[in-house]
Order: C-alpha cells, then structure tokens, then sequence
C-alpha cells in the first residue's frame, strides 16, 4: 500500500509523536508498503510563543488537497490535531476520502491547566470529537485511554500501542553518571504539563536527574538547584543514560503513553509513576515498575525491584508489532479498494 501520514509533529521537535511516526515508518517499509508523509518541514511556519521549539504550518485544504491528489495514497492516516492535520481533514472530506486519526495529547486537560476558565475543558471536548468524528479509526495507544474517548462520545477507537528498539534501548555497563546513588531520572520536555515538580519535591536520598529541555527549564533549574538538568539526549547516549539510572521517574498525570517509560523498562530500569492512565497500561505492577497516590512510595518501592526481571517483560513491546498494528486500523481508499489492495499484516489485534 501506499501510506500517506499527515502530521504537524515532526523533527526538530523532540517527542513521543514524532519518534513514532519516524519509527513506525521505517517499520512499514520493512513489512513492503510504500510511505509518503506530509509535514511542516520546508513550510512557512510560526512558533508557539510559549514552546518556541515546536513550529506550526498554516496551510490551506487547498494546497494540502493538491498534494494529496499527487500522491494518490491507498490509505491517508491524520497524526495530529494542528493546522496540518485540520487542513488535511477538509481536504479529505471534500474528496470523500476515507482516512483514519489518532490521539497522542489530551489537550483538554493541558488547556484546563494553562486556561483555568470556566467550560474550558468541555470545550476543548467537544473540538477533539468534531476533529476525530468523521475518521474511519481512531489509534489510540492505551486501553485506558481508549475507554476514556468511547465514554467522551468518540466512535470507532482503536487501541494502538507503541514499541522500543531493543538494539539500542538494553541493559549496559551502568556508568554514565557519576553522581550519588540511589540516581532517580525522568525524561521529556521540560514543560509544566509533565508535572515534574512533583518527582523534584520528593524527599529522597541520591539524584535527581532531568532529561529534555522546554520553555520552563530555566525556572526549575533555578528553583531546584539539586537536581542534574541534562538537557537533551539522543540514541545511544540517551540509552546509556536510562540504562545507568537506578529508577525512572514518570510522574505525569496526562500523558496518553509514556514511551520513555518502555524504553527504561527495555534498559533494565523500573518505573515509578502515580497509578493514572498510560502508567496503568504500561507498567507491571512490582515487575516492571510501581504505581502509587504518593511518587516517593512507588519509587521507594521501584529501586528494590530485580533489573533482570524488567528487562525480561519489556520484550513484548517491539516497532514492527506496532507497525503492524497501524496496518491494521487504517481505511483504504477507493482507489485501494479498486485495485483489492488491503493493509498488509499478520498481526491481527483485537482489543
């Protein structure tokens, strides 16, 4: 098939977004399908003024149309909720072309936390639906999260889950850091929604150590002068870093996945996280990690558990069984259908 992926997430932002789609690409080409993207790179873009480092693209259905028709994919997968994506949304429904979304970031409740306006978070609602609503499935990339669209009305979700590389993401010679153990790390942007304040409160002996960098990354440095702030790290270094920490920390509240927890997980280092959405789809409870209403309990908990054990669990978790999962959910065509095309895989998930 050829796949056509519409997204306003892509390089150089840094996220869980982007690293699936780059990823999930490649995996596709693999398994034989031809994949084309539509993104902002080589677009005239503006910055978010409270994150600079993600850039959008204003264009119309109009031009992404033309370059839809160019293309003429066997089946049209919108990544994300920005320009990019609503562009291509009209576009497709102009044409009649059935295509499929999926859900990576719940908007509603970050827009709650930066707007705390009355009917702000049902409003935010009620724009994801009207994006989602036309599209043929929804991928989404945990069941919790999954039920929690089905009860928001959403139609036609689907549960899509994420993978790791296991060449580079894999227990190592643990001396990237040479710091004061227990060495507790968390990896991300640096932004208020990833509700890092709450691990860089806790009251534990050893390190703290951040990962990413973000809009507020110079405020918590500041206000934390403790804690290691890193800034960004990338493949193996990053790897050496997850596989040398003695926990991770993933004390977000929002996320809808958590893909650094998997790679963590993949290195041989358990998990900490509160007992919330994507950390419950995620994590074993006292395998792979511990859950907990109080961060410096799980963690506690964490450091204890058998680093050979982690690792053990975190196999199942791979990029070609997500590839072809997202085989599995996109929507032909017409022309696909014309030409008996069907997405190809031998992976059938049902959830």
């Amino acid at each position: 098939m050829r796949i056509l992926i519409v997204t306003d997430a892509w390089p150089p932002q840094v996220n869980g977004v982007v690293r699936t789609l780059q990823t999930v690409g490649v995996e596709l080409r693999k398994i034989g399908h031809e994949v084309k993207y539509i993104t902002p790179k080589g677009r005239k873009h503006w910055k978010v003024p409270s994150y600079r480092e993600i850039e959008l693209s204003l264009v119309g259905a109009k031009t992404i149309g033309a370059e839809i028709d160019q293309i003429q994919p066997d089946a049209i997968h919108i990544a994300t909720e920005g320009p990019l994506g609503w562009a291509a949304r009209r576009a497709c429904l102009r044409r009649n072309l059935p295509f499929s979304t999926s859900f990576h970031t719940r908007f509603a409740e970050y827009a709650q936390a930066r707007i705390p306006l009355p009917g702000i978070n049902q409003f935010f609602w009620s724009v994801l639906r009207s994006f989602h609503g036309p599209a043929g499935a929804v991928m989404t990339p945990s069941l919790t999260i999954s039920k929690l669209l089905e009860a928001k009305g959403f139609i036609n979700v689907k549960t899509w889950t994420r993978g790791v590389d296991h060449d580079v993401f894999k227990p190592m010679v643990r001396d990237y850091f040479d710091l004061p153990r227990p060495i507790m790390v968390l990896s991300g942007r640096v932004i208020i929604d990833k509700n890092i304040e709450a691990f860089l409160d806790t009251k534990l002996p050893g390190t703290k150590v951040i990962v990413g960098d973000g809009p507020d990354r110079k405020a918590m440095e500041s206000k934390y002068p403790e804690a290691i702030f890193t800034g960004f790290l990338f493949e193996k270094p990053y790897a050496h870093a997850l596989a040398s920490a003695d926990c991770f920390v993933f004390p977000s509240l929002t996320d809808t996945f958590g893909l650094v927890m998997i790679e963590a997980m993949a290195c041989g280092t358990p998990v900490a996280a509160f007992n919330v959405p994507s950390p419950i789809d995620v994590i074993e409870e006292g395998v792979t990690g511990c859950m907990d209403a109080n961060l410096g309990a799980a963690i506690t908990r964490a450091l204890k558990l058998d680093r050979d054990t982690v690792h053990a669990a975190a196999q199942k978790f791979t990029w070609r069984r997500t590839a072809e999962m997202f085989a599995n959910w996109l929507v032909p065509t017409q022309r696909a259908e014309s030409e008996h095309l069907k997405p190809v895989s031998n992976f059938i998930h049902s959830r």
